[in-house]
């Protein structure tokens, strides 16, 4: 094949360039803007929450909900580990210690066993983390009922690291609406795109108006330039804001796709011995944004990294899972509570993700699994 099959990449509807279009003509090309405002809007209402702050990034949305929740030097809090970076660097933006839980198996996603025993033991040591943040990854959404009925019992907050998970349904609610703060991201990778940027999300209004505060340079009501605070250069472009209208007009096509395509994988690749998908915990929906699962190569005879390898020879992206954030360089030293086994390692040793993009034909989805099978025969033979 001479087309690149990236991983994930942008998918263009059709009133984009309308809203960008917009924002010329009015001249709003600078952050904030009515394509911001609206877009806050329609993104809050999608969420069922209340407010949004349009932001540069997931990472910033992050970084303002450990600042509203008053994270400071020497405070702890509890994030998972198999997540991007992302999810951790603003902990340390604030000089807090990041804790790292495992995962488990049902949902990719932090452990609840792992959670209550490192609740426990700080509830007991007297240092309760200032704030855990749960990922949904790869748009599974985490097991929410059992991990925020654990936080509430020791009073903790809760961020919703819903990054990669827009779309997504958990017993019939939507990803983002969990926890105090929510946040999204619209790389360009993501389900849909605003090139680059991201979502804070809350049910308090005045939390969210102050984040809004907090990404314009904290600039305090007087006619000259005055700030009694730090602030941050956060906020979205109206320019930006527009590609995000016009994506979110399209967001459930592209949810219908990306399913479609895991379901394709699935079927293609039901009858190759040592292949697992991701899987789908009962009661919710994932939005698909990649296709993952797990290679047991002592069935197969190839590792994931070789099957990588061999598939970018056919011009096929495709990558292991996130390496866990307590076996990076970065964050060695840092406290880890392990599910039973150490889940989250085995994932990433074993896992790794397909081209998932929802631009992708049936013909291209086909042609990767015929690849997949291809590798694994030959090696079959081989062995």
């Amino acid at each position: 094949m001479n087309k690149r099959l990236h991983l994930s990449i942008a998918h263009m509807g059709n009133n984009e360039q309308k809203y960008v279009q917009e924002a010329f003509d009015q001249n709003w090309v600078a952050p904030l803007g009515p394509n911001v405002d609206k877009f806050e809007e329609v993104v809050a209402e999608y969420s069922e929450r209340k407010a949004a702050a349009a932001l540069s990034s997931g990472t910033s949305g992050l970084h303002l909900a450990l600042k509203l929740l008053d994270v400071q030097q020497g405070d702890a809090v509890f994030c998972s580990s198999l997540t991007f970076i992302a999810s951790a660097n603003p902990i340390v933006y604030e000089k807090a210690t990041p804790v790292f839980i495992d995962s488990e198996r049902d949902t990719w996603n932090m452990s609840p066993l792992a959670l209550e025993r490192a609740l426990k033991e700080a509830a007991e040591a007297g240092q309760l983390p200032k704030a855990v943040i749960i990922v949904n990854l790869y748009g599974q959404v985490a097991k929410m009922d059992e991990l925020i009925a654990l936080c509430d019992s020791y009073d903790v907050p809760v961020i919703e690291d819903s990054a990669e998970s827009l779309g997504s349904l958990y017993k019939g609610r939507k990803s983002g609406s969990f926890g105090k703060f929510s946040v999204f991201s619209f790389n360009g990778n993501k389900i849909i795109t605003t090139s680059g940027g991201g979502m804070l999300l809350a049910d308090d209004e005045e939390l969210i108006k102050k984040a809004r505060f907090l990404s314009t340079q904290a600039r305090d009501a007087a006619l000259h330039y005055q700030h009694s605070e730090i602030g941050y250069n956060y906020r979205m472009s109206n320019v930006c804001a527009g590609i995000g209208r016009g994506q979110m007009e399209v967001l459930e096509d592209r949810v219908k796709r990306r399913r479609e395509i895991f379901d394709m994988y699935a079927r293609e690749l039901k009858d190759v011995k040592g292949i697992s998908l991701m899987p789908e915990l009962e009661g919710t929906k994932s939005n698909r944004w990649l296709t993952a699962m797990t290679i047991d190569s002592e069935l197969t005879h190839v590792t994931p990294v070789e099957l990588i390898e061999k598939l970018a020879e056919d011009n096929i992206e495709s990558r292991p899972v996130w390496k866990p954030l307590h076996l990076q360089p970065v964050f060695e030293g840092t406290k880890f509570y392990p599910h039973d086994e150490d889940v989250a390692k085995y994932l990433f040793e074993n896992g790794i993700c397909l081209p998932s993009a929802s631009i992708m034909t049936d013909e291209d989805v086909i042609f990767v699994c015929e690849r997949v099978k291809a590798v694994l025969s030959v090696e079959h033979v081989n062995q």
